[in-house]
């Protein structure tokens, strides 16, 4: 029977296993939005990654309950578990509402975070002179990296001229930064609700008896 006792397990065992698989997805796509971004100081896509895994570990636990039947251990699971829906859901709605303004000011910061290195290696990756403007001094400063290596591609037979074609890194990032927000904020709040399918099964599983189990016992 579909509702019973082992029907009820092996469809929380099996939700588990399905955790381990979404959590692995949230890694691998917040990662590539921190990644494909370089400078930009995206922290709700870290929450994407903290919620990743985070989910591994509790279904870990969520598995141990399942096979066990062990009720302290499905209650724990089942209170982190909708702890974890209310996290996901609202870090992945945060993703999918943040404008291009704000967009840009976290990329504004994040730039001003970084050092020289990693600017020159924006730079350089998406052929790009500057943050919002190419105007910077002749040989750089601490907020402005110097544009001669890609220049000598962007600018070829343009002797440096202010018409060089380099345009601004922000517009080159832009929609970098906007495709990492939307596929993190779409698969996040995707996922979410199979949390939520997962503490009623939860609730569930632990109100009904095992059937194996010794008749007087309590839990």
């Amino acid at each position: 029977m579909c509702g019973g006792f082992t029907c009820s397990k092996n469809a929380l065992i099996a939700l588990n296993v399905l955790y381990v698989v979404v959590a692995s997805i949230l890694i691998s796509v917040a990662v590539y939005g921190q990644a494909s971004s370089l400078v930009t100081n995206l922290p709700i896509v870290g929450g994407i990654l903290a919620c990743g895994v985070f989910l591994i570990l509790i279904s870990l636990l969520g598995l141990a309950g399942a096979v066990k039947h062990h009720q302290v251990m499905l209650f724990f699971y089942m209170v982190i578990l909708f702890l974890l829906f209310l996290v996901q859901f609202s870090v992945a709605c945060a993703c999918l509402a943040v404008n291009s303004d704000q967009q840009e000011m976290l990329a504004q910061q994040g730039w001003n975070k970084v050092n020289m290195d990693v600017k020159e290696q924006v730079q350089e990756r998406f052929q790009c002179c500057g943050f919002q403007n190419r105007l910077i001094p002749v040989n750089g400063t601490a907020d402005y990296p110097s544009c001669d290596i890609v220049d000598r591609t962007c600018c070829k037979n343009m002797n440096f001229s202010p018409n060089c074609p380099c345009e601004p890194c922000m517009e080159k990032l832009k929609e970098t930064i906007d495709n990492a927000f939307k596929l993190c904020g779409g698969i996040g709040l995707f996922f979410s609700f199979t949390e939520f399918l997962g503490v009623w099964l939860t609730v569930r599983y632990r109100n009904q008896k095992d059937p194996r189990a010794n008749p007087s016992a309590f839990l």
